[in-house]
């Protein structure tokens, strides 16, 4: 376990490889699993704030699904995530031409419509952040459907924490990742 002020960061972060492969996992990340992305508290709020910016970027399933239910729905164990369709693809994603998922809020944002990219929990994926009282957690996230992005990230010797750099500073400083970037090299070496 590693630590920087209060976040405490499983070594697999590391020491684990990945490279997100999204041509042959089509993304299956915002497909599978039991809810919808993680959130926030700020982010359920922005969801509510931006959703006529992101609407236009959505299919009309995902559109339904979010006036049914709404931005955001509060899961089995009580945490606020992503609306669903039909207990399967994440609201606020669409199939391309090449059947691969898409984001909506991003594909928003890439057009400057807004100024939120994503949950964060999407964007620091395969890494899992989870507030406790007197720390944050910061754990690497194991899961059958990236295993191409595991053996891409074999195959091109990069760590968790790197591929996901941008995301990291996004959420936790420069600084940080700079002294995460320095317990790296000691990890390597014991």
């Amino acid at each position: 376990m590693l630590s920087i002020g209060n976040t405490l960061i499983s070594d697999e972060v590391v020491t684990e490889r990945f490279v997100c492969h999204i041509e042959a996992c089509k993304a299956a990340c915002c497909l599978e699993g039991d809810t919808g992305a993680p959130l926030m508290e700020s982010e359920s709020v922005i969801l509510e704030q931006i959703y006529k910016e992101v609407e236009p970027f959505l299919n009309e399933k995902g559109k339904q699904a979010i006036a049914e239910q709404g931005t955001w729905v509060t899961d089995t164990d009580g945490e606020k995530c992503t609306p669903l369709v039909n207990n399967r693809e994440c609201a606020y994603a669409l199939f391309d031409e090449q059947n691969i998922l898409q984001c909506g809020i991003e594909k928003a944002w890439e057009a400057g419509a807004t100024k939120f990219r994503k949950p964060s929990s999407c964007h620091l994926y395969p890494i899992r952040i989870r507030e406790h009282e007197h720390f944050t957690a910061v754990n690497y996230h194991r899961w059958s459907v990236c295993a191409p992005a595991c053996a891409l990230g074999d195959k091109l010797g990069v760590p968790v924490f790197r591929f996901l750099k941008d995301a990291l500073v996004n959420r936790f400083g420069e600084q940080w990742y700079q002294e995460l970037e320095v317990l790296a090299e000691h990890v390597g070496k014991r």
